[in-house]
């Protein structure tokens, strides 16, 4: 059996128990950490879960992430885990191999952590056409995101590999960094509108099926037809296939939309309570800089919603605690026999009649009994 790691926090009732973390993060890209960071900061127990294996490891550089740009991807995380760390957070190396019911969260190979909540930022996996040359460029001279690596090759020649029905508009896209743009149609069949579009923007079509990408001396040279036709090219992009890595998400019952992607609400919140989703496993749009945002916002969410569970536990505690601290009442039969023809005049108004549960008749206020002795009545 494995064996459980638990929080010991002194922060709320569940960690004084030593029972669990309050939230486990799996995934320790920008999303994952600055979640931890805003949670670590609301004085909570974290557990970051993560394998090292980040989408842009392949990358050289962050870009468009204001006070980090060009900064490595390694050197950012390096600093996020750093500053996790300094709150208190337990920094876990290792695979999530699933989730359980109740969030027992089974390492592979290793113990198993139990949590009030879990966030999964565990990001997407692209899957590159078979195309001799891509994977091994990818990251270098192959890129994808034009506000990612557009403007490190602008006004150069850049080319765009035509392998899905979003070719053409990123293609368009791309024409704003360079005057130099050409769309090789590969497996393309392109419209006659697509193709006047292209033409309008100055995008010029190259015809006919991709063999290779031509490298020499570790760098792209161009493009290499299978006719043999070679079309100098300093950088390409391509669309890759983006696939989720949403397997924990799906296994606790999270449903996807109609695009396929998991869905959540503008905080993350799956469609499973106590489960949240953020960065590139929820929207495969997301850059660093939104998915640290993504984080930010999951964090303030899964706080307050801890927040809400703790205080209908409290007001359930209190209410027990009042209940039994209260004095027993005394039998029926003792109240009734005690109210009948006694009367409470503090507070009534004087020379009123006021009749009692259990008395026979009203009984007349101090004011009538003076009038009757001042007339010599009994």
């Amino acid at each position: 059996m494995n064996d459980v790691i638990e929080g010991n926090s002194t922060r709320n009732d569940d960690a004084r128990n030593g029972s669990v973390y309050d939230v486990v993060v799996v995934g320790a890209g920008a999303g994952g950490l600055n979640a931890a960071l805003v949670l670590a900061r609301a004085r909570r127990r974290v557990a970051v879960v993560d394998a090292g294996e980040p989408r842009n490891a392949p990358a050289t550089r962050v870009q468009g992430f204001l006070s980090r740009d060009g900064m490595s991807p390694a050197a950012l995380l390096e600093v996020g885990r750093a500053e996790v760390a300094g709150y208190g957070v337990d920094l876990i190396e290792g695979q999530v191999d699933h989730i359980d019911t109740g969030f027992l969260v089974q390492l592979t190979g290793g113990p198993v952590l139990k949590a009030r909540r879990v966030l999964v930022a565990t990001g997407l996996h692209d899957e590159l056409p078979a195309i001799p040359g891509v994977r091994e460029r990818w990251g270098k001279d192959l890129l994808h995101c034009p506000y990612c690596h557009g403007y490190e090759v602008r006004d150069r020649g850049l080319g765009v590999l035509g392998t899905g029905p979003g070719s053409v508009h990123h293609a368009l896209l791309l024409r704003q960094w360079s005057d130099d743009v050409a769309l090789f149609a590969h497996t393309l069949d392109l419209s006659r509108e697509e193709r006047e579009r292209l033409a309008a923007r100055g995008v010029r079509v190259v015809d006919g099926t991709v063999k290779r990408l031509a490298v020499d001396e570790d760098r792209l040279r161009g493009v290499e037809l299978a006719e043999g036709r070679v079309v100098p090219r300093d950088a390409v992009f391509v669309a890759p296939r983006m696939v989720p890595r949403d397997g924990l998400l799906t296994g606790l019952g999270c449903e996807r939309g109609m695009n396929g992607w998991v869905i959540t609400d503008r905080s993350g919140h799956t469609t499973v309570p106590g489960v949240w989703a953020v960065g590139n496993v929820a929207d495969p749009r997301a850059l660093v800089v939104a998915a640290a945002g993504m984080g930010a916002t999951a964090g303030f969410a899964v706080n307050h919603h801890l927040v809400d569970e703790e205080t209908e536990r409290a007001v359930k505690d209190r209410r027990a605690t009042a209940s039994l601290a209260a004095p027993p009442l005394p039998p029926a039969s003792s109240r009734q026999g005690l109210s009948s023809g006694l009367v409470d005049t503090l507070g009534a108004p004087q020379g009123r009649a006021v009749r009692h549960p259990g008395s026979v008749a009203p009984v007349t206020m101090q004011a009538d009994r003076k009038e009757d002795e001042s007339t010599g009545k009994t």
